[in-house]
């Protein structure tokens, strides 16, 4: 039997789907504010939401016990609740279901002999990260639950960029099996792909920061961050000592975050104007197109992000840009990989 088939193909490309779906449901719920609604981890039972009215009143009583209640959602009637539920609920759901599709067809390659040796260990760091993305999604949560109404900022970044780099990988494999000949490639002009990716997931994380930090609902004006007015939302120092304002202060991490998205889209304009030196591939020249529209997409979708004050589905739209870009990334690298 023919080894890495196309079927496992198509499972590394579900997986890859399954990832994107799970993050759009994290970005919601993160931004309905839905996290903290399940106080309890059941691996098992945790899959059936309430049933009845009783079930959901127990559900509710127990997210009274926590601060995300006590201290700020005081005024929620079983209804509200009900609603920030259903978001965290079906994140967990959708985790537990990629655990299965990476899990139960890598165990029915591996009987039946359809998988390279190189496959297989390829595979089980696939397996390793999403069990490691599960973990950092309890951990999260947990940073809710004691004294602060809201997650850690920092692990809200583990978790998001561990799923941005799970895909990421998941892809690559994909890729490694689609386009097993590779050809001889400009070193430098591929550790200039290479910083670029670094540049990217790094932008990734002060993403995440911005989100942790709810740092997009001020400095809601652009290209400046203050609408030029004396002493009107500038940008101020919040933390001691200095370094602090830049990865836990509102202000800093949101300036750092805006550099950030000039610095991506001068480096992806390098990577374009250094690829007219070269013959490319059609494949080649693919990735490096959709690099350029990706992150011009996704450069608007940032700014207007801002400006409007981060509503629900442009915060979700701007995530999902910024998933198509890396996706972009992965593949231009791959093109250009010996």
């Amino acid at each position: 039997m023919k080894k890495d088939n196309k079927y496992v193909i198509y499972w590394l490309l579900i997986g890859c789907a399954l990832i994107f779906i799970m993050v759009i449901v994290g970005g919601i719920t993160r931004l309905t504010h839905s996290g903290l609604s399940i106080s309890n981890y059941k691996l098992i039972s945790g899959t059936i939401p309430p049933m009845n009215e009783v079930e959901w009143q127990e559900a509710f009583d127990l997210y009274k016990q926590y601060p995300e209640y006590q201290k700020l959602n005081t005024h929620f009637t079983l209804e509200d609740f009900k609603d920030i539920y259903f978001w965290e609920w079906i994140h967990r759901v959708i985790g537990r279901f990629i655990g299965l599709v990476f899990v139960i067809p890598f165990l029915y390659f591996i009987i039946r002999k359809q998988l390279r040796r190189a496959t297989i260990k390829k595979s089980i760091v696939l397996l390793f990260l999403g069990g490691f993305q599960g973990f950092l999604g309890w951990y999260m949560v947990k940073s809710g639950l004691v004294d602060n109404p809201d997650v850690s900022h920092y692990r809200l970044a583990m978790h998001l960029t561990t799923a941005f780099i799970t895909f990421a990988y998941t892809f690559w494999v994909a890729l490694d099996l689609m386009f097993p000949n590779k050809k001889e490639v400009n070193q430098g002009f591929r550790n200039l792909i290479r910083f670029g990716l670094g540049l990217l997931l790094l932008q990734i994380i002060y993403g995440a920061f911005v989100a942790g930090l709810d740092a997009g609902f001020i400095h809601n004006h652009w290209p400046l961050m203050s609408d030029g007015k004396f002493m009107h939302e500038t940008v101020y120092i919040e933390q001691d000592p200095l370094y602090k304002n830049f990865i836990e202060g509102k202000s800093g991490v949101q300036f750092v975050h805006r550099i950030l998205a000039y610095f991506v889209v001068a480096i992806i304009g390098l990577i374009w104007l250094r690829s007219k030196r070269l013959i490319l591939t059609n494949y080649q020249l693919y990735g490096i197109n959709a690099l350029l529209i990706m992150v011009a997409v996704q450069f608007i979708l940032g700014v207007l992000t801002i400006i409007y004050a981060v509503p629900v589905w442009l915060g979700v739209v701007h995530q999902v840009g910024a998933f198509f870009l890396l996706t972009a990334m992965t593949f231009t690298l791959h093109r250009f990989s010996k």
